[in-house]
């Protein structure tokens, strides 16, 4: 909910003695550093701008072994076989375009590509394992493009060591495989990579994958592709004290994506599970990924409190810092402790947004800078911080997600559309939100700690400098929307069950709401106008805020407010005239309001609602009519106990 229009009469109704305060405090869209909230420096990039093509290269995994280089380690030492590498000081150095075959063990040293800027270069790891503990085992100094081929069965390790002696030129070397060029990792072998100076794999231009087994545990990031992060199929089980997968170009125009075409993932990040600064883009998948330790890290406890410390999310980094940004420990730059006996919601929440203004940091699920594109795949996710989150535009049209959040389950700054596949999300805080809210299809069902639906706001009144975690928005909430045309819709909220600051349409879909059981709330709750053309509501919850439709709809509605409470598990019936059922439905909490829309209300016909043993004979005098007293109302009067003939059982 936001502090604005309506809202301020409610909050008059049950905080009188604070309204003033909480108007203050708590009022328009946030900035980044009051929310803790990384402002993204992101271009103005779409989807429409990025290239996630892969090549005929990137997919080619063959090679040419009578031709090829070999290089086969003994533990202190090597053998060459062929032209193009040498060994010196503890360093292989490939210095020729060609393909070098790799095996054996070296305890102690690093493979390193320098080649020429119009030249590519094919390693073939055939059961290898390298270490370096100055720097990274695998080093890519300068080449156009190279090649990491994972042979068939083979098993392979790269692995630093945890400080780096380094010096100038190099001195942001940062990863057990480091890369200044395009890098590409194909395949079918597996790869294991330990990260324990900072990240895991790093390229500084593009990371491609299509192929392979890949196990990276770093302290930083697993995967890190600065231009873009690519993925086209593999298994990948990633564990990162910061970001899973980022990608961070925030200045070049079509850069800093991530695309995932396909694969199996099972991450477990500190921070971010897959964070790209511009567009993040799937097509497939299956995704396990646990995010700043889940959604039992929450934002706010059971009471609705700022959580003291959320927002401290990820591991220590070497010298006392993380990777680029953040105080040591993992703690994010937490201030100074309140004195002894002033902690108080407030003070967590801002010591909290502090904390994430210093660092930066989040520990989303999924992130995107400018737009989050879901076109299919399977994903279990459980983050502390938001599960789907996009400062710009979100868009899902295929695939199952199934989502536990600390925070927001599914948050877009702009627009969010959903046009398909089935969502669950079991655990948030606001369940889905954006500034316009778009649903046309699909199966979603949501359990939430305050608003299920909300367009442009959190719960301001969770405390008085603004809850932690709370969101930002990229418009005016007077100009927010939520519109509903398809899908099937059930919503469990402890606050609004569907809540705009601006307008709700509703033309299609069928939609089941159990709202709130305390009166400070509404099933149904807009401050512009509230209108159905279509489709099946059913909107249960208390009476103190209820409302239901305006007269701008076309379909006939009912709110129907009952004298007394109705029992949890109690089903609701609307029956036509003739005794027929219409719709039913039995809600899972307690409730006295019903907001009752479909196609088969007819204006003049009179209708029997009934819940338990109390039932209400209501004639639709107008297309949305109101009976019964109490709520804030949205419809005409029609056929109130005593008014127009209504009567009440």
């Amino acid at each position: 909910m936001d502090l604005t229009g309506r809202k301020r009469q409610k909050l008059a109704l049950l905080l009188a003695a604070t309204l003033a305060l909480w108007s203050l405090a708590g009022c328009g869209k946030k900035t980044a550093e009051e929310t803790g909230e990384e402002e993204s420096g992101a271009p103005a990039v779409s989807a429409a701008d990025i290239d996630i093509t892969f090549t005929a290269r990137d997919l080619d995994v063959g090679y040419d072994e009578g031709t090829a280089t070999k290089v086969a380690f003994d533990g202190s030492g090597a053998t060459v076989t062929g032209s193009g590498a040498a060994l010196d000081a503890g360093v292989l150095t490939i210095s020729a375009e060609g393909t070098y075959l790799l095996s054996g063990q070296w305890d102690e040293g690093q493979i390193r590509v320098s080649v020429g800027k119009e030249e590519k270069v094919q390693l073939v790891l055939q059961g290898v394992t390298v270490h370096c503990s100055t720097g990274p085992a695998l080093y890519i100094a300068q080449g156009d493009k190279v090649f990491v081929t994972l042979a068939e069965g083979s098993e392979n390790a790269l692995s630093d060591g945890g400080s780096y002696s380094l010096d100038e030129a190099d001195g942001n070397l940062d990863g057990a495989v480091f890369s200044r060029a395009d890098l590409t990792v194909n395949g079918s072998g597996a790869l294991t990579v330990n990260g324990n100076y900072k990240h895991g794999i790093v390229s500084k231009d593009d990371l491609v994958i299509t192929g392979g087994a890949l196990t990276v545990t770093a302290a930083g990031q697993a995967l890190s592709g600065k231009d873009c992060v690519k993925i086209g199929g593999g298994t990948f089980v990633l564990t990162s004290g910061t970001d899973a997968i980022q990608s961070s170009n925030a200045e070049d125009a079509g850069r800093g994506f991530v695309y995932i075409a396909g694969g199996t993932f099972t991450l477990n990040a500190g921070n971010d599970g897959v964070q790209a600064e511009t567009v993040l883009w799937i097509d497939g998948g299956t995704f396990e990924v646990v995010s700043g330790g889940g959604s039992a890290n929450a934002s706010t406890d059971a009471a609705g409190e700022a959580q003291p410390g959320w927002g401290q999310w990820g591991g220590d980094m070497p010298g006392g810092e993380r990777p680029g940004k953040g105080m040591p420990g993992g703690m994010g730059g937490a201030p100074d402790a309140a004195p002894a006996g002033a902690q108080t919601a407030q003070t967590a929440a801002q010591q909290t947004d502090t904390a994430g203004a210093q660092s930066g940091d989040s520990a989303k699920g999924l992130k995107a800078g400018s737009e989050l594109i879901v076109n299919g795949g399977t994903f279990d996710i459980d983050s502390s911080d938001d599960s789907l989150h996009c400062n710009g535009d979100l868009t899902v049209t295929d695939g199952t997600l199934r989502l536990s959040s600390g925070d927001d389950g599914i948050h877009a700054d702009g627009s969010l559309q959903i046009g398909g596949g089935t969502i669950e999300i079991a655990k948030c805080y606001e369940g889905i939100e954006g500034l316009h809210i778009d649903i046309s299809g699909g199966e979603i069902g949501l359990v939430a700690s305050d608003d299920g639906l909300n367009a442009a706001g959190g719960n301001d009144g969770s405390s008085l400098g603004g809850r932690p975690g709370q969101n930002s928005f990229a418009g005016d909430g007077d100009a927010a929307t939520i519109s509903i045309s398809g899908g099937v819709l059930r919503i469990d909220a402890a606050g609004d069950g569907i809540d705009s600051n601006g307008s709700l349409q509703i033309s299609g879909g069928t939609v089941y709401v159990d709202g709130p059981t305390d009166g400070g709330n509404g099933a149904l709750d807009y401050d512009g106008s509230g209108e159905v053309s279509g489709g099946t509501v059913v909107a249960v919850g208390s009476v103190g805020m209820a409302m239901g439709f305006t007269g701008g709809s076309t379909q006939g509605s009912i709110l129907c407010n009952f004298p007394s409470p109705v029992a949890a598990g109690t089903t609701f019936a609307l029956k036509d005239s003739a005794g027929n059922t219409l719709v039913s439905y039995s809600p899972q909490k307690a409730y006295q309001s019903v907001a009752v829309s479909c196609p088969a209300m007819k204006q003049g016909e009179s209708y029997t609602l009934c819940a338990g043993s109390q039932t209400a004979e209501v004639t639709l005098s107008e297309l949305a009519t109101t009976y019964g007293q109490g709520g804030m109302g949205g419809g005409q009067m029609g056929g109130a106990p005593g008014q127009q003939g209504g009567r009440m059982h």
